[in-house]
């Protein structure tokens, strides 16, 4: 299914790019041909997760010859930018015009890295983005960019930045004044202008610098050049990389690509015929703009790390030099100090790389799936990596980018790397002691794909001569392993090979065996002293690690290291399902869909579901998350509103099977209708809703099973005709709501305090119920205010009358369903309604229900009206009930009417006085209240400042619903924290009345509100804001009730008795619309039954 909708796979969320300047081309250079592809997916991958502008032009640029210097890269990824640019513009030759306004940024990948394959730049760390809206890893390049385009590149004009990808660069998140030179780059007042960064740490490039101008620039100096660029705290300013040439510098560098020799270094000058060059940034571009520099010095000087002008290039090394001298001599250079960055080369030292692991970010796991957590020792880190069973992680361990399974034991120090899940019977009986190095490379000999292993001690030196002091193997000199492997130097060096006899170029990992084929771990074992011979060990071919990183199929690491990270990312998503847990799993699924991975994770999902037949909250959240993965490959904003219509027919026998409880073929029915809605962004909009109404069919079952707490006894059955009455409250909500809304109430847990009010000195809500001669049922249903009330009349003489209950929308389906969820008949029996009525109740029953309150008035009018009907129903078929059992009927009964909701309300209006109801994080949900012990004087107070305001707006309650129900399943972080918040709120606002503080109350009200608008956005209209912030002065809280979005505001004046002043500052309050001002009035008793009467039946 997953290739079907790949036109649609590009994850479109609301995000925008995380830097400050906006990249017009990002250039990624890099020494391998075979690496340009998968590093320019890799630069596309960010681009989609907006760690690049959306907008850059993204370039991979392999360096046309070999040992072309950072120098010669740079002037080859300008000239391939500046080329591009110019098509794009419509010119057919490469002008510098383009570079105007365009921000470039050049970066190279540099050497090989012998512990990571896919070099330095994709080297990945512990660490977690913040605030990713599509999950993916960090790696070197990722904190470079982040630093660069956040950071140090802030505000610089148009120009080209030049940076090194080999190290990772931290500074403070504002740089202070001390950074000199900083306000010349970003006032762009120089027009030609070079400027380097600086650190202040002793390293071998350093560089003098006076506030004239650099002086010069120090490679591998003697300690005593060293010390003449110390400052005066003892530091010495360390060149950290990054490079800024500003536009006529950049125009300047761009016509070299024409001038021999230096056209050698671009791929122009190659397809030309011209002889490559190798050209250094620092010691050929930069030094010839040190103020201490002579031409003579500069053209015909002999200087470590570049080109020698006495060499067999001897000539064309002078020549270029003295075109750089011409070309840039004379152009400002300065640079940027700043004291409080760091600066962490990517070294060659394997023990460095296991620290660096080991002592970035604070958590021990990194996109991984950790079986066994607690066999994770702290200070350990497992990054990208899959572990099951007893896989023990020691203090300073790292395990990357491996699926293992235990038993396994990984030793302090030990770096562990690309093992797949075949390697695990291996490592199990390898001798594996600490502080080693054990990794897996994919490498491509011609048309043979396989995977190498090398072993090394994390405290060897690859470039040591192996008869120096600090050459090692394993941790253990070279004498020490000879004599214990019985191998001679001369099977690992060229007899001539001399100077090169180091670690990094010992061919001491078999590869292939001709009768064997490739030769897996076990030729590692052998080295480390286990199992295998040194006979075996001779007759494979071997390749030293050079040799295996020159090889490396960057493309099949990059593609396995991906396969890990969405096969834990599948793993996580499960364990999040199955553990209740609040992990958001929005940026893992955008992820899973743009990698095409969503067919993977549909099938996960589906299996949750269809297995938690013991956990509906599970199988519907499981379901939630299916329709955010299909809403993600519509793409946002394509297809429609997420919100609308789930009753399709060709949906109906999933919903039906769900509906009898079959939920494993319910589910597989579901799957099969959704492969045929996944060609087009609508129809994967209209089956993600679907989705999202068969994740509330199981919600509904899931609080249904709170009817295990409603205890409903026998008692005497009152004589025909006599009238059951009952009358209710309304509430208003103080603090809490939304935590009572399933599935938060159940999942999460639910906290609200709320009050039973009488409005204008009624109770507003009411129901009285008869029995009657003639055997069928008469519901009379009033709602609004006496002078603009509906009444509705509905007679049920069939069974068939009665079966649109569960639509809410039906007339008389809130009495129906009354009649259903009582008992009082069953509309499956096979027993027409006429004989059931008959038979148990010897007649029908005639039922009125009435709320003087208008529609969408947000005091929960629905539910506290069904409780009054369900206790007048009960009372006349001669069944008893405490409150307990009428709130847990009530949340039953509108599961099955099917308009969801919480418990609150009828909470609030069932229950008298202030109280404090709770459900806990568990199911069956059940809700237990506690009436609040208050002051007389407090509530005297509370009353008499209490006031309700009609806004004249009609709350639409079901929208908000739906999208809070929807941001909860999807564990939004916001989400989590503020039904955090408002539980907490809610305890605050019950102390508050306790103590008796009215200014704590209003302080909880005003709160309330504010999380309110959190957890629904759009429910305070522009009218309502502006009533608010009228009646701010006069108020110590206010709140609009219920869900919001309209209905009546309810406000906690300062003074008593404030009726009149209200009126009279919202009167003169323009664009209010029409509001009425109602009195409040505390109702202490909750439910009441009125004094029986009897009438003639009719």
């Amino acid at each position: 299914s997953g290739k079907r909708v790949s036109r649609y796979g590009a994850v479109r969320v609301a995000m925008t790019f995380r830097g400050l300047i906006n990249w017009t081309v990002v250039v990624l250079t890099c020494q391998h041909k075979d690496s340009v592809y998968a590093f320019q997916r890799e630069l596309e991958l960010r681009q989609q997760r907006r760690v690049l502008p959306p907008g850059a032009l993204l370039l991979t640029v392999s360096d046309p010859q070999e040992r072309l210097g950072s120098g010669g890269a740079t002037l080859n990824a300008l000239l391939v930018a500046a080329e591009h640019l110019s098509a794009r513009a419509g010119y057919t030759v490469v002008t510098a015009d383009v570079l105007d306004d365009a921000h470039i940024l050049i970066l190279h990948t540099g050497r090989d890295f012998p512990w990571d394959g896919c070099s330095r730049a994709f080297c990945w760390m512990p660490r977690r983005a913040a605030e990713q809206s599509i999950e993916g890893p960090v790696c070197c390049l990722d904190m470079l960019l982040d630093c660069l385009s956040s950071k140090v590149c802030v505000g610089s004009p148009p120009g080209v930045w030049v940076c090194s990808t080999d190290m990772i660069l931290s500074l403070p998140t504002t740089p202070s004044e001390r950074c000199r030179g900083k306000a010349s780059l970003e006032s762009g007042l120089c027009p030609c202008l070079v400027i380097c960064l600086l650190l202040l740490i002793m390293e071998s490039i350093s560089l003098i610098q006076r506030w004239g101008g650099v002086r010069d620039i120090i490679y591998r100096g003697s300690e005593e050049r060293i010390r003449s660029a110390e400052l005066p705290d003892g530091k010495v300013p360390l060149v950290s990389g990054p490079v800024f040439f500003s536009r006529s510098v950049s125009e300047r560098l761009l016509q070299t690509h024409v001038t021999p020799p230096l056209d050698g270094c671009t791929y122009l000058g190659m397809d030309s015929g011209a002889p490559p060059l190798q050209i250094s940034l620092f010691l050929d571009i930069l030094k010839c703009l040190c103020l201490e520099m002579t031409e003579t010095e500069f053209v015909n000087g002999e200087r470590a790390g570049c080109s020698s002008p006495l060499g067999p290039q001897g000539a064309a090394v002078k020549s270029a030099r003295s075109i750089l001298w011409k070309t840039l001599r004379g152009v400002p250079f300065s640079s940027v100090y700043i004291p409080d960055g760091r600066y962490d080369y990517l070294t060659m030292s394997g023990r460095e790389h296991v620290v660096r692991l080991t002592e970035a970010g604070t958590e021990k796991q990194v996109l991984s799936h950790i079986q066994d957590m607690q066999s994770v020792s702290e200070g350990s880190r497992v990054i990208n990596t899959v572990l099951e069973g007893d896989v023990h992680v020691a203090a300073g361990a790292v395990v990357q980018h491996c699926h293992l399974q235990g038993p396994i034991q990984i030793q302090p120090g030990c770096l562990l790397s690309g093992l797949d899940l075949c390697s695990s019977a291996y490592i199990q009986h390898m001798p594996l002691t600490s502080d080693l190095i054990l990794q897996g490379h994919r490498v491509q000999l011609g048309e043979l794909k396989l995977t190498v292993f090398t072993v090394f001690g994390s405290y060897d030196s690859l470039e040591a001569h192996s008869d120096d002091a600090a050459g090692s193997f394993l941790n253990q000199t070279w004498s020490q392993f000879y004599s214990r492997t019985g191998i001679k130097p001369e099977e690992l060096w060229a007899a001539d090979g001399g100077c090169c006899r180091t670690l990094l170029e010992a061919r001491l990992f078999p590869v292939f065996m001709s009768k064997r084929g490739a030769v897996g771990l076990e030729g590692v074992s052998f080295l480390l002293g286990g199992s295998g011979s040194a006979e075996a060990w001779r007759a494979a071919w071997r390749l030293s690690l050079r040799e295996v990183l020159s090889l490396t199929d960057q493309q099949a690491e990059l593609h396995w290291r991906e396969e890990l990270f969405f096969s834990a990312g599948r793993r996580r998503a499960e364990d999040t399902l199955k553990g209740h847990t609040d992990h958001n799993l929005l940026p893992s699924i955008r992820a899973a869909v743009l990698g095409g991975q969503q067919g993977e994770l549909l099938q996960t999902l589906d299996s949750v579901a269809s297995g938690s037949s013991s956990d509906l909250g599970i199988a519907a959240r499981s379901l939630a998350c299916i329709a955010d993965v299909l809403g993600c490959l519509a793409g946002e904003g394509r297809g429609g509103l997420r919100s609308g219509p789930a009753a399709n027919p060709s949906w109906a026998s999933a919903f039906k099977l769900l509906e009898q409880g079959k939920l494993g073929p319910g589910v597989q029915e579901l799957a099969k209708q959704r492969v045929l809605w996944l060609d087009r962004p609508d129809l994967l909009v209209r089956a993600a809703r679907h989705y999202e109404g068969a994740g509330q069919i199981l919600l509904r079952k899931a609080v249904m099973s709170s009817h295990e707490f409603v205890f409903i006894g026998q008692s005497e059955m009152p004589p025909m005709g006599e009238w059951q009455e009952v009358e209710c409250p309304a509430r208003l909500d103080l603090s809490g709501g939304w935590s009572d809304t399933p599935p938060i109430a159940f999942e999460h847990g639910g906290v609200v305090v709320n009050v039973a009010v009488k409005v204008d000195g009624k109770r507003p809500i009411g129901a009285r119920v008869r029995r009657i001669p003639n055997p069928h049922l008469v519901l009379v249903s009033t709602s609004g205010p006496p002078d603009c009330s509906v009444t509705t009349e509905t007679v049920c003489e069939l069974l068939a009358d009665l079966e649109d209950y569960c639509q809410p929308h039906a007339p008389g389906a809130l009495l129906k369903a009354v009649c259903v969820c009582s008992d009082v008949v069953c509309v499956s029996s096979p027993h027409s309604l006429e004989q059931q009525l008959l038979q148990r109740w010897g007649g029908g029953l005639e039922v009125h229900s009435w709320s003087l309150l208008p529609h969408g008035s947000g005091l929960g009018t629905s539910s506290i009206l069904a409780g009054a009907v369900l206790a007048g129903v009960y009372r006349c078929t001669g069944r008893s009930y405490d409150t307990s059992s009428l709130i847990h009927a009530v949340l039953h009964l509108e599961q099955t009417l099917t308009t969801g909701g919480g418990w609150q309300d009828q909470v609030g209006g069932l229950v008298g006085g202030v109280k404090l109801a709770r459900s806990h994080a568990t199911l069956p949900l059940r809700v237990d209240v506690e009436q609040l012990s208050l002051s007389q004087d407090f509530l005297s107070a509370l009353e008499q400042r209490l006031l309700l305001v009609y806004t004249g707006k009609t709350r639409l309650a079901r929208n908000l619903l739906q999208d809070v129900v929807r941001n909860w399943y999807s564990r939004l972080p916001s989400i989590v924290q503020n039904a955090n918040q408002l539980v907490s709120n809610a305890e605050d606002c019950a102390r508050a009345c306790i103590e008796g503080s009215l200014s704590g109350l209003g302080v909880c009200m005003d709160r309330y509100w504010q999380q309110k608008k959190a957890m629904a956005p759009g429910c305070e209209p522009a009218a309502v804001r502006s009533m608010m912030n009228a009646l701010q002065p006069l108020t110590l809280g206010q709140s609009l009730a219920g869900a919001g979005g309209g209905g009546f505001l309810f406000i906690l004046t300062r003074l008593p008795q404030q009726e009149e002043n209200v009126r009279q500052i919202l009167n003169s309050t323009q664009g209010l619309g029409d509001f009425t001002v109602h009195t409040v009035k505390l109702d202490m008793e909750g439910i009441t039954v009125l004094k029986q009467s009897t009438q003639h039946a009719q």
